[in-house]
């Protein structure tokens, strides 16, 4: 009997366990129900809101077009600088994203001198903060930063005039601070709320707002904590400004700050200024460092530029370097003393210092219009960071050029970083493929990463591809017997226990040095090793290949495995061998011409490798084509491994002209 009952009452809580099964899947259901409409409700008021005609006549619009001439001494807006100013002032939380050089700081700065409340700034940024701070003060525009290095009787008096608001009627205009101040800071935070009970806090601007987000290029914790802005400051409109945002990017931060109804104003990303154009590093420190003088001794000469490495030893060591060349260079990096980076900072915009060797942390929101070039001594973590460090060039409308060097060594450099990032490949790989991308205009590989359509129209040949189309496109070719070998080899390699890095991978490809992984059968590339690594560049990114990253004491090493996707014999596989080419000689670029009339500096009268890719398939070596070119003093030095890739269009005769 007791048997019976002991079933019977596991029967009923096995029923009961399967209802509460049941109705937990149902009351998931019904709260993705209701996230979706409300999603859709927020989405429906975000779209009334964009349709509003925010370029109209408000009781302010007199105010802001007088301070707009005698106080910024500006003429006229740009269309998304007077929507989101008209927002803002109405009361509306806004998110905005314009490009580098687009006036986002004249958004929230502009609405602080016409309104008597405070305007809250949080930046991730010191250097930007330092550079607004003093630009406001000469505007006689009542402006402080609040940091870590700020002074103590500075941060008294800030805390003073935050706890005494509205007592004598007096405010700070802009208050600058840190999200790590306003995350950390409780006297902070009491000093601010105690401001917004005497009803002065007017507004709330976030820059770089994309930090909010998680799948940022440039994800901070710190960011988290302005997510209860909108619950401890419920009428207090809030501005999110970027220069790069995804539509993903975008929907998490509205969720985030909680202000899912929002305005979204979006410029348009393209800067038809700027020309973008990619070369091969060279493989030598030496011939980078005499490539880099040359470039600013002669080509930039009298430029202001910003040069930008990937680590602060790659800013000491380059800018160390260069000074020993002669060249008016700094290094600027978050672990100089505060009052080294300051002095760097301002001795760069009077044009003491003509180019600042640095990490990503100099640059943002820097008011220096005439920077003429910018170059990327390794690439970008993500193409957002690429193309907010581009747009600091060029901010004045005039032309600029953006230089990446690119070399397949570094590709493992950036992925050893990132991996364990959200999206840390992804945006690596999105840089890479920026890179060695043969065909496809540099603008509309951009305007692919932010879901923007532009073409070759866009461009106007204001980047290597469309300037150099004739020359810079190599024919398309089958890498698939390529494969097969590489996977042969990675297989060899698995069975006898070793660990192939990506260089190691091309030296057991090419039969070379000692290795277990050799497959004896296979012949060695008849090809260049920078169209190998071209080769395994492609086939990472299509995820045939993969890599694998483990740590050790001191670093972490990426190495090459058979990736998710499997090769099926009979399988084309595409790829359009690049031609890395040097600048064309007219700076700035000469648009209307055409390709055969294009004459290049010549950067790199480069070794040649021991392959036979200067041979026919009968054996001969290739007759020259050209004509007698005018004799020019020998140039810089710079080994390029892949020289014999760069085959010159012969139908035309050239002219080459070097450096020195």
């Amino acid at each position: 009997m007791s048997s019976t009952n002991i079933d019977e009452i596991s029967k009923q809580i096995r029923e009961i366990d399967a209802e509460i099964y049941r109705l937990k899947r149902k009351k998931q259901e019904l709260e993705m129900k209701k996230e979706k409409l409300k999603g859709e409700k927020f989405a429906e008021k975000s779209r009334e809101l964009a349709q509003k005609n925010w370029t109209g006549d408000f009781s302010w619009t007199l105010d802001i077009y007088t301070h707009l001439r005698d106080t910024f001494h500006l003429q006229r807006f740009k269309e998304h600088q007077i929507k989101a100013v008209n927002a803002i002032l109405s009361k509306h939380d806004v998110i905005l994203v314009a490009p580098t050089g687009g006036g986002k700081s004249l958004c929230y700065q502009l609405p602080a001198v016409v309104s008597s409340g405070l305007t809250l700034v949080v930046s991730p940024l010191v250097s930007l903060m330092e550079d607004q701070v003093w630009s406001l003060k000469k505007l006689d525009i009542d402006a402080e930063l609040l940091c870590s290095t700020s002074d103590k009787d500075v941060q008294k008096n800030i805390y003073k005039q935050l706890g005494d608001a509205g007592k004598d009627g007096k405010c700070l205009q802009v208050l600058y601070v840190t999200p790590e101040r306003m995350a950390k800071s409780k006297r902070f935070m009491s000093a601010l709320q105690k401001c917004y009970f005497a009803k002065k806090v007017d507004r709330i601007a976030i820059d770089e707002v994309h930090c909010c987000s998680q799948w940022g290029h440039d994800f901070r914790p710190d960011y988290k904590f302005l997510g209860s802005l909108k619950t401890t400051f419920p009428d207090v409109p809030i501005l999110g400004v970027t220069a790069t945002a995804t539509e993903k990017v975008i929907m998490d931060v509205q969720k985030m700050l909680n202000i899912r109804d929002c305005l979204v104003l979006k410029a348009p990303f393209n800067r038809p200024n700027l020309y973008y154009h990619v070369m091969e590093k060279p493989s030598e420190k030496v011939a980078v460092v005499d490539l880099i003088a040359n470039l600013i001794k002669r080509r930039y000469a009298h430029m202001t530029g910003i040069i930008y490495t990937l680590s602060q030893k790659d800013a000491e060591d380059l800018a160390a370097n260069l000074i020993n060349r002669n060249c008016k260079v700094r290094p600027y990096h978050a672990n100089l003393e505060p009052k080294v980076r300051s002095t760097i900072h301002a001795s760069w915009l009077r044009g003491e210092i003509q180019v600042v060797v640095a990490t990503v942390a100099f640059g943002m929101g820097i008011d220096k219009p005439d920077v003429r070039f910018v170059i990327h001594h390794t690439i970008s973590k993500s193409m957002e960071n690429f193309y907010q460090e581009t747009g600091r060039a060029g901010r004045d409308g005039n032309p600029a050029e953006c230089l990446l060097l690119y070399r397949f060594t570094d590709m493992f450099k950036i992925t050893t970083m990132l991996f364990a990032e959200t999206m840390g490949l992804p945006n690596a790989y999105d840089m890479i493929r920026y890179c060695i991308d043969s065909s496809v205009c540099r603008r509309d590989l951009i305007s692919q990463h932010f879901a923007e359509v532009w073409n070759e129209g866009d461009c106007k040949q204001m980047c290597d591809h469309c300037r150099l189309k004739d020359r810079a496109r190599g024919t398309k070719v089958d890498i698939s017997k390529h494969l097969k070998d590489l996977l042969e080899i990675l297989t060899k390699a698995e069975q006898c226990e070793e660990k192939l890095t990506g260089n190691k991978l091309i030296e057991v490809w090419y039969q070379r040095g000692p290795s277990l992984s050799k497959v004896n059968k296979l012949s060695p590339p008849s090809f260049s090793r920078s169209y190998a690594e071209m080769i395994i560049a492609h086939l990472i990114l299509e995820e045939y290949l993969r890599e694998d990253f483990h740590y050790t004491a001191y670093s972490t090493n990426s190495y090459i495995r058979k990736g998710q996707r499997e090769y099926t014999a009979g399988d084309v596989i595409d790829i359009s061998k690049i031609r890395f080419l040097d600048l064309p000689e007219k700076f700035p670029p000469v648009v209307e011409q055409s390709d055969d009339e294009v004459q290049f500096v010549r950067q790199t009268p480069s070794k040649r490798h021991s392959h036979n890719d200067s041979q026919t398939s009968g054996g001969k070596k290739k007759k020259s084509s050209h004509r007698k070119m005018h004799r020019s003093p020998p140039a810089i030095k710079c080994e390029s491994e892949s020289s014999d890739d760069l085959e010159i269009v012969s139908e035309q005769p050239r002219t080459f002209v070097a450096l020195d």
